[in-house]
């Protein structure tokens, strides 16, 4: 390091908890190594990335703490449950550790329930099997509260490990309101990740003490580190 050039701070207990995130469409092979090489760097939870990528990051971050989170079914959720079923089940084979699921937003709102609660079991049941954390994946901007506390009662019938609130590229994104609220609605049964329109540590920080304990952000290097006091371990 050169002289008078400070070590970067860096907050390692909220890097921990964060699913560091590219979902781009147009995300290169490059980008994701980059994003790998990142995830080992500050310490990430995951890299979370399409399915198609998981071959990729599996071996990069072999030997490493930093899982690979697959999406399924993203970004609308409305794919059948079959292909969501085979999209988790290739995406383990190929070396995902986690999947985040899209409801069907379109059979919530119909009042569907049984069919929503089996769309979600249809991967569960394969990540459970695959030894996978399963996450699932609400699209909060596009439901009433009411809806938010029944999707979440769903998951966790379903045997869900987590609620997640936003894909990212829907409408709005976390906020703490709807995390305390998909708290309540699952108590400790389930783990909360915030996902959407996170930028800063602050940001994460807010949804932490709301009740989240995950975090998906694609700016998790700045989240992680401005405004950061503490040093980095080990300096």
């Amino acid at each position: 390091m050169a002289a008078g050039i400070a070590p970067v701070k860096v907050d390692v207990e909220l890097a921990r908890i964060i699913d560091h995130t590219l979902l781009k469409p147009d995300a290169t092979i490059h980008d994701i190594t980059r994003l790998c090489a990142e995830g080992r760097e500050y310490g990430f939870a995951s890299v979370c990335v399409n399915s198609a990528f998981v071959s990729i990051c599996a071996p990069l971050l072999r030997g490493s703490e930093v899982r690979v989170c697959a999406t399924i079914g993203f970004p609308l959720g409305a794919a059948s449950s079959a292909a969501k079923a085979a999209e988790t089940e290739q995406a383990i084979r190929d070396g995902a550790n986690e999947v985040d699921m899209v409801i069907n937003v379109g059979l919530l709102k119909s009042g569907r329930y049984d069919d929503v609660a089996d769309d979600i079991r249809s991967v569960t049941n394969i990540a459970r099997t695959g030894s996978a954390l399963s996450k699932v994946i609400l699209e909060t901007g596009l439901l009433t509260d009411r809806e938010k506390m029944k999707a979440c009662l769903l998951a966790m019938e379903a045997g869900a490990d987590f609620v997640k609130t936003s894909t990212g590229f829907g409408k709005g994104g976390a906020t703490t309101q709807d995390i305390a609220l998909m708290r309540r609605a699952v108590g400790s049964a389930l783990g909360v990740e915030a996902s959407g329109g996170i930028r800063t540590r602050e940001d994460g920080l807010a949804m932490v003490a709301s009740g989240a304990n995950r975090i998906g952000a694609s700016a998790s290097i700045a989240v992680v580190t401005a405004g950061v006091q503490q040093p980095l371990k080990g300096t």
